[in-house]
């Protein structure tokens, strides 16, 4: 009798918690209705290509983060003294660039007075050789030897001159190509410069800092790591009888925990394995068991957070 008053209670207790078990592992009817899926994000770790105390953090984690937004910033001094410099040969190849295109000015103009001084000389000795061979006595043949003379120099200044301008404008090349590699060093070091204050390269939500300002951060070790809203993906898991309604490019609908209504996601993945199945001959049974991995990309993830489960409505044949 004693033995049946403690068997009683026991008796009751386990049928409590089997029911309470039954009713918490039983499919529920609006389980029926929706695949269970979990958002995951994909996230980009951003670091400073070289060594360099960390002078400033802009963001802490679970901050959004607008696209351009400024994440950190490292100690760039060793930069900027190369883009002084840099800067400072552009302005140096520039005014050489500006003495070179003078000395072309210069030897152009002096080119066109030897041109002008040989013609007229040539024809004062053309004239003074005609008077000359006309034995009329007005030109000596003295004169008209120092006129020929005159004509052959003023040829030779004029040949000259132009030997100083082809001269000139390669000097002048050479300075502007100078000042494109000038230019190409500036540019270089400005880039590397920017990338001393990284800024968000899309809008998203900042997932992880893993520094402080004023600690050290090695050459291309993350400094701050961001899940880009277009990085947030939803994954949920088919019945193998369903899976040719998901094809790549077909926009499903779900809903999660907070969500205000129901969003879109386009489907970008399917997976081409079963899971939760061994890998055996498979019998009906274990069809039944086959679900696949699908990924969707959900058209608005802004206030979606990674990690968060989501309901997806199945997809309906015909539709």
């Amino acid at each position: 009798m004693k033995r049946l008053r403690i068997l009683v209670p026991v008796a009751l207790v386990l049928a409590v918690l089997g029911l309470l078990a039954w009713k918490a592992l039983a499919p529920r009817a609006t389980d029926a209705d929706v695949l269970s899926g979990y958002l995951e994000g994909e996230a980009l770790y951003l670091a400073s290509p070289s060594p360099g105390a960390v002078t400033s953090l802009g963001v802490v984690r679970g901050q959004r983060v607008a696209a351009g937004a400024p994440l950190f910033s490292v100690d760039a001094r060793s930069q900027e003294a190369q883009h002084a410099a840099a800067q400072a040969e552009l302005a140096q190849a520039r005014r050489q660039g500006e003495a070179a295109d003078a000395g072309v000015a210069e030897a152009a103009a002096r080119l066109t007075s030897a041109k002008a001084q040989a013609a007229n000389a040539e024809r004062d000795a053309a004239r003074f050789t005609t008077l000359q061979r006309s034995g009329t006595g007005a030109v000596s043949t003295q004169e008209a030897d120092r006129a020929r003379t005159a004509a052959a120099d003023a040829a030779a200044q004029a040949n000259g001159a132009l030997a100083a301008l082809k001269t000139a404008q390669a000097q002048a090349e050479a300075a502007r190509a100078g000042a494109e590699r000038a230019r190409a060093q500036v540019a270089d070091t400005e880039a590397r410069l920017a990338q001393f204050s990284a800024r968000a390269p899309a809008a998203g939500r900042i997932e992880e800092t893993f520094f402080q300002a004023g600690e050290w951060a090695g050459a291309n070790q993350p400094i701050v790591s961001l899940i880009p809203d277009g990085k947030v993906k939803l994954k949920f898991y088919v019945p193998e009888r369903d899976l040719a309604l998901y094809r790549l490019g077909r926009t499903i609908r779900f809903t999660c925990d907070g969500c205000r209504a129901a969003r879109q996601a386009v489907i970008a993945y399917v997976s081409p394995r079963p899971e939760y199945t061994p890998p055996v001959i498979y019998s009906r049974k274990s069809r039944d068991r086959m679900v696949f991995l699908i990924e969707a990309r959900p058209t608005d993830a802004a206030d979606l957070s990674p990690g968060q489960p989501a309901d997806v409505e199945p997809l309906k044949a015909g539709t």
